[in-house]
């Protein structure tokens, strides 16, 4: 007879493992610090990154004392990289996870290339795409557009776009800094994995390590919510494989859930302290069914912001309104749309914690403040 858990249950155990029941302290000393941001990165399988900069509030959301440097530091000793792994996103995710993830997920992502640019492709030789294009963003690193423009010449039928595309999805790309360095700006220019960290994919890479490191950041789930995750197919057929040295549950719904034997499971009463999370975090896309962390109306709300995800403020650990920084010529507003009334207690620390941002964001700024009300 297996254990049904309750949704509580399951939004406890989603908390423990992202790191959002409590902060942990940094290091003062430089190599630990580095260290503890990377295990940090690599524990929760990366984090979405379409936008240069929602990782540092991602990061500063679980880990005490966390500053801009600490991250911007490894991504220019290139400790750290941005490239398309799960559904096809931008993630950051340490080098090794970088060389490790991506052999995994090559066919979900040549499985979207199909999808989205498969007519515009015909006639063109994979192979010869991913060559062509390997060879000149090893040359110097390009932009989609330049990239696309280099390649049309030689496949004059095809859109340039589309034959970029072709190459980010099958031929491993990071994005260089100065891309995502705090307090620079720059286009998002590519070059290879393997050219940009000097070494090659992992050969070793399987589909039950990832499905295991999964569970260890998002569980109790179910192998659809593993799949809504990392945009694979087939990973009934892996939990099978790996149910043996996994504990197995029930849902509310009598779904069955997989989970680490020793995974982290608190009490659902466990108090849950208020976090304002990055926008397009994790926490709230990794599972096919979401209640455990939004209601479904909350959810609909949060999608209806012309395609730009926001941060998300979580309330006894569920989300229970959004938030939106915006800076600009010594200004810095965070705005906070609640999606209901919030007591008095609750919204002194939903302020707590946008302090903490803005002083994260525009550090000593006279004139950074906060705003509740609607979103625009």
């Amino acid at each position: 007879m297996q254990d049904t858990l309750s949704r509580r249950s399951l939004n406890r155990a989603l908390l423990a493992r992202q790191l959002l029941l409590r902060r942990d302290p940094l290091p003062g000393a430089a190599g630990p610090r580095a260290g503890r941001v990377i295990e940090t990165v690599e524990h929760l399988v990366g984090l979405q990154a379409q936008a240069p900069f929602p990782p540092y509030y991602g990061l500063l959301s679980r880990l005490d004392g966390f500053r801009p440097g600490d991250l911007s530091s490894l991504l220019v000793d290139r400790r750290v990289v941005r490239i398309g792994l799960m559904r096809g996103t931008i993630h950051l995710v340490s080098a090794d996870d970088c060389l490790g993830l991506r052999p995994v997920l090559q066919e979900a992502l040549e499985r979207g290339l199909r999808a989205n640019f498969g007519r515009q492709l015909t006639g063109v030789d994979r192979a010869e795409l991913a060559a062509a294009g390997r060879a000149l963003v090893e040359d110097r690193p390009m932009t989609f557009s330049e990239l696309g423009a280099a390649l049309s010449p030689r496949w004059p039928g095809h859109p340039p776009n589309a034959l970029a595309q072709g190459v980010r999805a099958l031929v491993p790309l990071v994005q260089v800094p100065p891309r995502a360095v705090w307090g620079e700006a720059g286009q998002a220019a590519h070059t290879s994995a393997e050219s940009w960290l000097g070494r090659p994919l992992a050969a070793d890479a399987s589909v039950e390590a990832v499905m295991l490191r999964y569970l260890a950041a998002f569980g109790p789930a179910t192998a659809a919510d593993a799949q809504a995750w990392s945009g694979l197919t087939g990973l009934r057929e892996v939990t099978e494989r790996l149910e043996p040295q996994l504990r197995t549950f029930r849902d509310e719904q009598g779904r069955e859930l997989f989970d680490l034997p020793d995974g982290p499971r608190p009490d659902p009463d466990t108090p849950a302290p208020v976090r304002m999370v990055a926008e397009f975090d994790n926490l709230v896309l990794s599972h096919a069914d979401r209640a455990r962390v939004i209601s479904e109306p909350d959810r609909q709300r949060l999608y209806s912001r012309n395609g730009i995800f926001p941060g998300t403020v979580l309330i006894d650990g569920f989300v229970r309104g959004m938030w939106r920084l915006t800076t600009g010529r010594g200004l810095a507003v965070l705005t906070v749309e609640m999606f209901g009334p919030a007591g008095g207690r609750d919204r002194d620390a939903v302020t707590a914690e946008g302090e903490r941002v803005l002083e994260f964001a525009a550090p000593g700024s006279p004139d950074a403040e906060i705003r509740f009300g609607p979103i625009s």
